[in-house]
């Protein structure tokens, strides 16, 4: 196994914050049967008590969503200061909030979730209640993002909000949920086929089904409740225990995922939500057809990339087409393969590390050092990229099991290997950069112990929920440009700022300010774009740095 983003997002905050406060959100290990709690089908207008009334398990657990959040909100959340094992320094202050694990059975087994937040900065008169973040997963925590109200692209919203980030069930401390010894799962080096052979892959198939018995003896009977909709549930908990009567949000990534079924569960206690970088909720792609399209997505971010890499060929000395710098790459996987960097990087690890850079273009020079320094004979900066740090790797673990869980519980997934096999033995002709490595952390899913829910069917209707507001990279990978359209079309009075020929995975509060601008006149103001739609034109393209010409950039961050 390894640890990658997948549906989760440092975004350009987490960036911000990651180089401006040297504090990285948790790892999101994040890419892809009816009757199960929590199944909802919807025919009608998208509300709660429509859902109550057409599935009897769905009215149970509305009913249990209502009497937790009622005693949460009398309970409150009493904060302090921040446990060591968060490394959050003052004014930052953490807290906890009871939400059931069964939603079902409100007064049986309770877990607590953890909660960080800073007050607002400015007047009284002018503050506007709380701002709650998650950026994704499954498994991402945003207990760090009170941290970045010290940021001046946020320090206008931190003046009239609350900053509010919390660990979702299952993640860091909030009940946490662990699949596997994290030595095992960071096991280093390792291989990463692009054409994978048929004893390769029986390899990995006895892994997923190790994996998932895993789960479910480290579980027992709460894996079936790590959902997206019971995140959505535990969100409106949260809501109501910070004593809001309706909830501004911003999720990023796997975020706006659970963020658009709460709009659908709870329209009334709305009050403005931004969908930062959509994944696309059609029921159809949730999870599995949403991994075939971000492998395609990743291939073309991959030649993005090289493109940029043989425009800058007199720092990087990759080749001065896209054509050549593949055929670099693919002499420093050729050399890791026969002697690992560092002793620890591998094909595996590389890949991973070359994965990051089709998430975050921060990473584009970084990572072109890396490749170049290796073909030079200095592996140095490769591994130091490329290795994860052991103290992550409990963290990386715990990201991935929750991950798993999630995205294997919400929805049906094939269950015959041949069906994986045929669908991504095609997609690998023509984008093999990505899609061998989805499938083996998605895999878990074919042999999965756990019933799989139903999709709900993220809808409003028209008055239904206030304006809310979707921010979108067009060549974004991890959430391809077609989900926020969608998700624009599924709910109503929603407004998209679309950021032109630009590929960073979440982009709230990051490098374009005609993107802030519209953030901020939407969460200070309640103001989104006329006509629905806006066009911002795209950020600077990272500048080039090369070892000789920088010193300093051999201090490298970590992969995430």
């Amino acid at each position: 196994m390894r640890a990658v983003v997948k549906y989760g997002a440092l975004t350009a905050l987490g960036s911000l914050v990651l180089s401006a406060l040297a504090v990285a959100p948790a790892d999101g290990a994040d890419s892809p049967v009816p009757g199960a709690p929590g199944t909802a089908t919807r025919t009608g207008p998208a509300n709660s008590h429509t859902a109550a009334a057409l599935d009897p398990d769905s009215a149970a657990e509305a009913r249990g969503t209502a009497r937790a959040a009622h005693r949460a909100a009398a309970a409150g959340i009493r904060f302090g200061p921040c446990p060591k094992a968060e490394m959050l320094p003052a004014p930052v202050t953490c807290g906890r909030v009871e939400v059931p694990l069964d939603y079902a059975r409100p007064d049986g087994r309770k877990i607590r979730l953890t909660v960080s937040r800073v007050r607002a900065s400015g007047k009284a008169a002018t503050r506007q209640g709380a701002l709650v973040f998650n950026p994704g997963g499954p498994g991402a925590s945003s207990m760090y993002f009170p941290m970045a109200a010290e940021l001046p692209e946020w320090k206008r919203i931190a003046a009239a909000y609350d900053i509010v980030g919390y660990a979702p069930r299952g993640v860091g401390r909030s009940a946490p949920l662990s699949c596997e010894n994290p030595a095992d799962f960071s096991k280093a080096p390792t291989q990463s086929p692009v054409h994978p052979s048929e004893s390769y892959k029986r390899e990995r198939i006895a892994e997923a089904k190790a994996y998932a018995r895993g789960c479910a003896e480290h579980a027992g009977a709460a894996l079936p409740h790590f959902t997206s909709l019971n995140n959505a549930r535990d969100l409106d908990v949260l809501r109501a225990a910070l004593g809001e009567k309706r909830l501004t949000f911003m999720g990023a990534s796997y975020g706006t995922y659970f963020g658009a079924l709460y709009a659908t569960l709870f329209p009334s206690h709305v009050r403005r939500m931004v969908f930062d970088s959509a994944v696309d909720p059609d029921p159809r792609q949730i999870w599995y057809g949403n991994n075939l399209t971000q492998s395609v997505a990743f291939e073309r971010r991959w030649l993005d990339f090289r493109n940029w890499i043989a425009k800058h060929d007199r720092t990087y000395h990759l080749g001065t087409t896209p054509e050549e710098v593949q055929h670099s790459y693919e002499k420093v996987r050729a050399g890791v393969a026969m002697e690992p960097a560092g002793g620890k990087v591998g094909p595996g690890q590389l890949q991973a590390a070359m994965l990051g850079a089709g998430y975050y273009d921060d990473y584009w020079a970084m990572r072109a050092t890396a490749l170049s320094e290796y073909l030079k004979g200095n592996p140095a900066p490769l591994a130091a990229q490329a290795s994860l740090r052991p103290v992550a790797a409990a963290d990386s673990e715990n990201g991935n099991a929750v991950y798993t869980a999630v995205e294997c519980n919400d929805a049906p997934w094939p269950t015959d290997w041949r069906i994986w096999d045929r669908d991504n033995t095609e997609l690998a002709r023509h984008a093999p950069f990505e899609t061998w490595d989805n499938v083996w952390m998605n895999l878990p899913c074919a042999y999965w112990p756990a019933p799989r829910q139903q999709p709900l069917d993220v809808r409003t209707w028209p008055g239904e929920l206030p304006p809310t507001l979707i921010l979108a990279a067009e060549r974004d990978a991890a959430t391809p440009y077609e989900g926020a359209l969608e998700l624009q079309r599924r709910l109503a009075g929603s407004a998209l700022v679309t950021e032109r020929d630009a590929g960073t995975h979440g982009i709230a509060g990051g490098g374009n300010t005609c993107v802030n601008a519209y953030m901020e006149d939407y969460l200070l103001r309640g103001e989104t774009p006329p006509a629905r739609h806006a066009e911002c034109a795209p950020h600077r393209e990272p500048n080039p740095v090369s070892l000789e010409e920088r010193p300093s950039s051999r201090k490298l961050p970590p992969i995430v």
